[in-house]
This record gives structure tokens, sequence and C-alpha cells, in this order.
């Protein structure tokens, strides 16, 4: 089950993410349209489709897809859309296979981790929402930062203690994290660039036992990408 290390006591543990989604327009982060509650603090989101009972097993694409450019992806969840800019050019394996796992793979899949201490991130890419869930391949690490930073809004890859795990999981970081350097840190492959209200709201329902699936469910429907011209 693909990862993300914490700090403190959770180093020698490893913490999967996973998102079910809500939306609302939002004037500071670009945040989609959706209607807010009666109360005015919260989101009026649709409930999740059922999750696909098993993963499609995939061949890992050529990176030379991705290499040197820069993709534009619009992820339509439950509560609105989040849209994400891929860095073909520092992670051209991640984003190539981002890019082929987009077209269907992902179609119905929830958010499945949620973490609220110490590390801040939600954790997607399992369309069983188990964490189990894979493509069917793997690949290495590319663009780790080495000083285990992870600026909000980052998008960065899941996975075990094998640095070639790298597969069809991913998660975003809600609030500025450290992540462990040991075994050569999580591959950063873009950065979300509309939607962070969504996140921002997911994470301040919680979840139940702290690190676990999100209280506030968020799936992803369908996720197009587009390649971003000069």
């Amino acid at each position: 089950m693909p990862k993300v290390v914490g700090r403190a006591a959770a180093l020698a543990a490893v913490v999967a993410l996973g998102v079910a989604g809500c939306g609302k327009s939002d004037s500071g982060d670009g945040g989609p349209a959706a209607t807010a509650t009666a109360s005015g603090s919260g989101y009026a989101c649709t409930t999740p489709p059922k999750a696909p009972d098993e993963a499609q097993s995939q061949a890992l694409p050529d990176k030379a897809s991705a290499a040197g450019k820069t993709f534009v992806a619009t992820v339509t969840t439950n509560c609105g859309d989040l849209v994400l800019e891929l860095d073909g050019a520092k992670a051209p394996q991640t984003v190539a296979s981002f890019q082929q796992l987009a077209k269907s793979y992902w179609k119905d899949s929830p958010c499945h981790r949620l973490t609220t201490s110490g590390i801040f991130v939600l954790q997607c890419g399992d369309p069983t929402g188990t964490g189990s869930g894979s493509p069917g391949y793997g690949f290495g690490i590319e663009n780790a930062p080495a000083s285990g930073q992870y600026p909000r809004g980052t998008l960065a890859m899941a996975r075990t203690n094998d640095p070639n795990s790298n597969g069809g999981q991913f998660f975003i970081v809600y609030k500025d994290t450290e992540l462990p350097t040991d075994g050569g840190g999580y591959s950063i492959f873009g950065k979300v660039v509309s939607g962070m209200p969504i996140l921002d709201f997911v994470a301040s329902r919680g979840t139940p036992s702290g690190d676990g699936p999100p209280a506030q469910p968020l799936s992803i429907l369908k996720i197009s990408v587009t390649e971003k011209k000069a």
C-alpha cells in the first residue's frame, strides 16, 4: 500500500491518503462554484458514486510523451473542480503515468485518506478506495526535494518503502508539510492552481481517527488533461 511517512513517532509508519469532494466559489484560491449550506459555513456536495470493485491493470507508459512539457489537468469531483498544473520537465515519468490513468482509471475514484496531525495531506488515486489498488506497474522517484519540504498546494506521489513503488496513488498537501527524506522522498510532479478551498473544507471536517477516510467524502468523477501552450 503506497504511503506517506510522517515525522515524530510516525517515522516507522506510513500514511496513505484519499479524497472525496466539495466545492464553492472563492475569490482567494479560485475554487469552483457550488451551493453553500443554509448556515453559510460549509459546502453542499453531491453523493459520491460507488467505487469500482477493482483497479484496472495497465502497462507503464513511455515518459517521452510528457518530457519537457507542461500540462493542465481538470479534476471533476463530487464537490467541484480542482485544476492542476503538471510538470513534465521535472517529472516526465510521473506525468506520463498521470496522463494515461486520467483517461479512465480514476473514474468514480474516492480519495481514501486524510491526515490532520504532523503531516497535512489528502491522498487519492486508488479507484477501489481501500488504499491497496494499483495500476499494475511501478516506477522510481522523480523530483523529490532534498529539504523534505512540501508546500501547500503541492501534488506528489505516494509510495511504499520501495523507491520504485510509485504507481497510481498521489497526495495533495493542504498545509505546509515536512516529510522524511530517508529512502529518497516523494516525487513532486505538479501543483494545484485552482480549487484549494475544496481541500480546505474537506480537511476542516477532519476524519474520525485523525488519520483515515475523510468525514466529508471526496470522489474523482473524471479528469481531463491538456498540454499547456507557451
